[in-house]
């Protein structure tokens, strides 16, 4: 019997070490489950209907956001088919967007908020909150963004000084604690967003903005007036900017809401916090503002160099092979919230300027003299390896090197797309 016992016990192993094995076979191996995380979907959804402003922004967006999507992690796709929030058509996506409006039906209502209820992601911006019937929706307007019916706005669009309140969320824990936003028209609320335990308010209109606006009739002269903020309870955003100033007789933009290189900050890393992306890359806080700099080009190998070695105004700054020269050494002077001038050794009050003052792609780079510029200001962001971007405050855009190692090409502004040809190596002489 023990014999009989043990012969069964050893075939009754086997049989299970064989299904163990078969089982092994058929799932994916767990330690290999993440190790190439897939890039997030982003859909951005707008109407393109309502007010020249709203809907230049929203044009702006949907070419911004594109050149972002894939040197921070995610899929860029915009859409006027609000019905994908009825149909489920959202739920193919990690953080929809509401760039323009908002939803308008009952069934895209019940939709998004179901989306949220599940786990979804959500980023809203300027009239994406504007109600005068809070209570159509109450849900979404009191619950969700918390803030009600809109009670006023400042008028003409100006910029203003923000004052980060809480510098540990994801989406602002690489914000300094104050920062000058881009143009919109700012919106106040009825409701109290401090009184509301389940809103975190992110930055307020700090005090040294006011009067805010340029209508005396329509500014802001004191007070307390929240801009960015998330409801604990979802995974979600509002931005009280995205309205561009405009020449409404010609419709004409004549800002950018991308202008703000901090600003833009906040909108990346936001989206990889909603995007569930992890860490983000902060500006770089170790590149010291008196030593002198080599910026050596990763994607063609030549470094930044000012032409002939001269230092007039308009001297172009370009790309040259890299010659150890004072006219390729650099020094980068902080000027304020992360900022830095990057002036020429021989003379560092010369900085590297963007040509009239352009927000353009492709618009050349100069020497010019220091006269605290937006345009002479550059945010370095580190990578790796001593590697840095660096995105011009006025624009938002990155210092960009041609793609081929040819001498003498003069070097530009461009959208920030995550190439090489946008990626330097700092290296200390």
């Amino acid at each position: 019997m023990h014999t009989i016992s043990s012969r069964s016990g050893s075939t009754g192993l086997r049989v299970l070490l064989l299904l163990a094995v078969l089982l092994g076979l058929a799932a994916p191996p767990a330690a290999h489950a993440h190790t190439a995380a897939a890039p997030f979907k982003v859909l951005g959804l707008y109407s393109g209907t309502w007010d020249a402003a709203h809907i230049d922004f929203e044009k702006e967006a949907n070419d911004w956001l594109p050149k972002q999507a894939a040197a921070n992690g995610f899929t860029y796709t915009a859409s006027n088919d609000w019905n994908l929030l009825a149909n489920g058509g959202v739920r193919a996506y990690q953080v929809v967007l509401f760039l323009d409006d908002l939803p308008q039906t009952a069934a895209q209502r019940t939709g998004f908020e179901q989306y949220m209820r599940d786990g979804g992601a959500w980023m809203g911006f300027h009239v994406s909150a504007f109600t005068t019937n809070a209570a159509g929706w109450s849900w979404y307007h009191n619950t969700f963004l918390g803030s009600g019916d809109f009670k006023s706005n400042t008028w003409g669009p100006t910029s203003a000084v923000l004052k980060v309140e809480d510098r540990s969320h994801p989406s602002t824990v690489n914000l300094p604690a104050t920062f000058t936003s881009s143009v919109s028209e700012w919106y106040s609320w009825s409701n109290d967003l401090r009184q509301n335990p389940d809103i975190k308010v992110l930055a307020s209109v700090d005090p040294s903005s006011f009067p805010l606006g340029t209508d005396p009739g329509q500014s802001w002269y004191s007070g307390y007036y929240p801009i960015l903020w998330t409801n604990t309870k979802y995974r979600m955003l509002y931005a009280n900017f995205g309205h561009n100033a405009m020449n409404y007789a010609t419709n004409t933009r004549l800002s950018s809401t991308f202008a703000s290189a901090t600003q833009n900050r906040f909108l990346l890393d936001g989206l990889k916090w909603l995007g569930g992306a992890g860490g983000t890359t902060p500006p770089d806080d170790t590149l010291s503002e008196t030593s002198w700099y080599s910026l050596r080009n990763v994607g063609n190998g030549t470094c930044v160099d000012a032409r002939a070695a001269a230092t007039a105004n308009g001297t172009a700054i370009q790309q040259y092979a890299c010659n150890g020269t004072q006219a390729q050494q650099f020094r980068l002077a902080g000027t304020g919230d992360g900022y830095r001038r990057i002036g020429v050794r021989p003379a560092p009050d010369q900085v590297i300027d963007v040509t009239d003052v352009s927000t353009a792609d492709n618009a050349p780079l100069q020497l010019w003299a220091y006269g605290g510029g937006l345009n002479q200001q550059w945010l370095p962001v580190r990578e790796a390896a001593g590697r840095y971007h660096f995105t011009a405050r006025h624009s938002g855009k990155c210092l960009t090197a041609a793609s081929a190692a040819t001498n003498s090409a003069q070097l530009t502004q461009r959208a920030c797309d995550g190439s090489p040809a946008q990626s330097f190596a700092a290296a200390a002489g």
